[in-house]
């Protein structure tokens, strides 16, 4: 097609290609190169060379165009709205695709160069893993970038590498498309290896594992303020906690379900596996897990959230969706990842409290019963007689979650996990100091297996219209989550 002159566009140009919107989805690399969109089979960047001169004489050449980006440099960064690239050139592509050379500033490093000079708007695609695709991949189209900046700096793997700041120009199509899942990525091995640091760790010590925070969106760069880390759940006053239930018998660890009372409380079955170091089997009404009135230890598979966290995480900064968390680890299907903490309160204390984006419902009971549009689950756990769904208190307990968890000025890093219409993450209610679903915990487990560096989101689960500010009008609230099937609106 190319010897033939049968390539649509054949001529290069600067920004969007006539018929091709923001997500529209290519199959292969070789369908850019056919459209004209991106000319090359390989390369990140596609740029004008200095044969463009008589067509564009107001420019300086060489002049990029569109780059791809797909996980294959180390040194890559992408938070959606705002890119980290990195230059061509320089790596082992018969290899491991790891760096082992020094880049140069030339062809498409100095095309994008050029592009911040001249103010020239880069095209941007993204692509992912895809079992639906021929060539195992799958490449959208997101849009018009600026680039805004450059530097050189040693790579991760220690060699020289050119790096260019990308930002998303304002008032397009919103993004259509999670963020890229990087496969040759590294994550930082030490604190001086981290990129945009603002703080080396926001839960001061309290965690088992530090929780960096990163800003490359902010100039200057700035770190989560105005809230208090804490790792357990505090209490308000005026709300009394359940007595600690009665116990099983067993010793050491859990073993047999058919002796265990609190393996029977869930179905007489325990909800978790021993592998990876436990993993809910599936999502429940609610699990019961083993208390301080048990005989078994800490180490009992029926204590699996109660561990605290396991993984790296990191707090990072986005430029739309405020601050947001990711994992350095690789996180298995059904693997808790954090607990909601804060203030456990009274819904009705909080009522005349407005822009509090940090409340989290215990909506466990209405779960249950499917109520407000929530999903219902699997319904084989037994429940203890002083929690019989035939004993409501009254009508606004059935409808509207009498207690809730209020993180806006005290609570973790569960805090900073961001909504999506397609999560990663599901929320589970979990009792295991008492038995009062209205006061059960909340947990938060990995809905599938979760590569390193990809957010973490849930689904907060509001109905459209649903929300009321102060003055008793509808509030609404768009969403930025970039998913596929996105409802456009968090509320």
């Amino acid at each position: 097609m190319l010897e033939t002159n049968e390539i649509l566009n054949h001529e290069k140009r600067i920004g969007n290609v006539p018929g091709i919107n923001i997500g529209h989805r290519f199959y292969s690399r070789a369908e850019m190169v056919a459209v004209g969109f991106h000319s090359h089979w390989l390369n990140g960047i596609d740029y004008m060379g200095l044969s463009y001169s008589k067509m564009y004489s107001n420019y300086s050449f060489p002049l990029a165009v569109a780059i791809v980006l797909s996980g294959m440099y180390e040194d890559d960064l992408d938070n959606a709205e705002d890119v980290i690239y990195t230059g061509q050139g320089g790596q082992n592509l018969t290899g491991n695709k790891r760096q082992i050379r020094d880049q140069k500033m030339e062809r498409g490093n100095l095309a994008l160069k050029n592009c911040i000079e001249q103010g020239v708007p880069v095209r941007v695609v993204r692509g992912h893993e895809s079992a639906t695709s021929y060539c195992g991949k799958l490449y959208t189209y997101d849009g018009l970038y600026k680039v805004i900046q450059y530097w050189a700096e040693k790579g991760i793997s220690g060699f020289t590498v050119f790096k260019f700041r990308l930002r998303r120009i304002e008032g397009q199509s919103l993004l259509t498309t999670n963020q890229v899942q990087f496969i040759y990525g590294r994550v930082p091995k030490s604190v001086s290896e981290i990129r945009g640091l603002v703080c080396e760790d926001i839960a001061g010590g309290q965690e088992d594992i530090p929780i960096p925070a990163t800003n490359l969106v902010d100039d200057p760069p700035v770190a989560p303020i105005g809230f208090t880390y804490c790792k357990f759940i505090k209490v308000a006053r005026g709300v009394k906690l359940p007595p600690n239930a009665n116990g099983c018998d067993c010793k050491e660890s859990c073993i047999t379900s058919r002796t265990c009372s609190c393996a029977k409380l869930n179905g007489s079955d325990f909800p978790y596996v021993q592998r990876d170091g436990g993993r809910l089997i599936e999502a429940k009404d609610v699990v019961y897990e083993c208390g301080p009135n048990c005989g078994c230890g800490v180490g009992c598979v029926n204590r699996t959230s109660q561990r605290g966290i396991k993984y790296r995480l990191e707090v990072f900064r986005t430029p739309k969706k405020g601050w947001a968390v990711r994992s350095w680890d690789f996180i298995p299907s059904g693997a808790p990842v954090c607990e909601y903490t804060g203030i456990l309160a009274r819904t009705e204390d909080l009522d005349h409290v407005s822009e509090n984006n940090y409340i989290f419902d215990i909506d466990c009971l209405q779960t249950i019963r499917g109520i407000g549009g929530r999903e219902r689950r699997s319904r084989d756990a037994s429940l203890p007689a002083n929690n019989s769904l035939d004993v409501v208190d009254d009508r606004r307990s059935e409808s509207v979650p009498e207690f809730c968890i209020d993180a806006c000025s005290t609570g973790n890093i569960a805090r900073f996990i961001n909504h999506s219409c397609e999560p990663n993450l599901f929320v589970q209610c979990v009792l295991s100091s008492h038995h009062d679903i209205k006061l059960a915990r909340v947990v938060l487990f990995a809905a599938e297996n979760i590569p390193p560096l990809q957010e973490l989101t849930y689904d907060y689960g509001y109905a459209l219209d649903s929300v009321y500010g102060p003055d008793g009008k509808i509030k609404q609230m768009p969403c930025f989550c970039g998913a596929t099937e996105c409802r456009k609106r968090l509320f």
